[in-house]
């Protein structure tokens, strides 16, 4: 399902660039798994999806293996297999585990007024208590265009302010392209250009993440911690909103808040 002969050549590059640690790795799935995983996704408004709807975050997940049709499935069960866990765990020197719950992962779908603002993942698993590290976001959406927006953006930190510093770079989500990059190194990331997207069209993904045992100094922070856009700073609900967010007891009550 996965070219790892281009999956092992896209890695050597990982590392080598800022602001934290990533590669991308095009063509990620084989051709025809590629258009069947898009294919298997569900309609934008099927009541399968998970909704995030607040002033920082829109956008729908699902999660559930029994959702999976076959392919999705098998992607899933792929990514999490020794064929790819020993390749990651030799490229970060420390042994890797798996989430089978996919708590944070597995499809992610972004429609018309789709956002995600800059942010840290969640740290500490709340049930395994491992330490994130590693991401793998694959997209999706053969349909999606450079002009509708919705890049990836990697940050800078501002170590005083605790905030993200200087958009580094920008990463369009083409087709089969995948991203994997480090989560523990102050990995400000999120939607860099707002989705200008037609009723129709989505950007799609599948996501999975990595874990490790917990480094001396691992942040011990168990909900995503997210950053305000230029335009929201002086915006007191919505730093509220990033207060309740980023808090294990007060999150689920901000998901739907808009």
């Amino acid at each position: 399902m996965i070219d790892y002969e281009n999956f092992d050549r896209s890695v050597q590059s990982y590392g080598k660039e800022g602001p934290f640690d990533h590669c991308v790795i095009e063509n990620f799935f084989e051709a025809d798994v590629a258009k069947a995983l898009e294919a298997e996704m569900p309609t934008y408004d099927s009541d399968d999806w998970f909704f995030y709807n607040n002033s920082i975050e829109h956008k729908k997940t699902q999660n559930s293996w029994e959702k999976f049709p076959t392919t999705t499935y098998r992607a899933f069960a792929e990514l999490q297999s020794p064929a790819m866990t020993d390749r990651l765990s030799a490229l970060l020197g420390c042994p890797l585990y798996v989430d089978h719950g996919l708590h944070g992962g597995g499809w992610h779908i972004h429609g018309v007024g789709g956002n995600l603002n800059p942010h840290f993942d969640y740290s500490i698993h709340p049930k395994m208590k491992l330490e994130r590290v590693l991401n793998i976001i694959i997209y999706m959406s053969s349909d999606l265009r450079p002009e509708h927006g919705g890049d990836l953006g990697l940050w800078e930190h501002d170590s005083e302010a605790r905030q993200p510093g200087k958009l580094a770079k920008e990463i369009a989500p083409a087709f089969n392209r995948a991203v994997l990059f480090n989560t523990t190194q102050n990995s400000w990331h999120g939607m860099s250009k707002p989705l200008t997207v037609e009723d129709g069209i989505y950007r799609k993904s599948l996501a999975i993440y990595y874990l490790r045992d917990p480094a001396p100094d691992a942040d011990i922070r168990g909900r995503a911690l997210f950053a305000p856009r230029e335009t929201q700073r002086d915006d007191e609900k919505v730093l509220e909103t990033i207060r309740l967010r980023s808090n294990v007891n007060t999150s689920k009550d901000v998901y739907r808040t808009t």
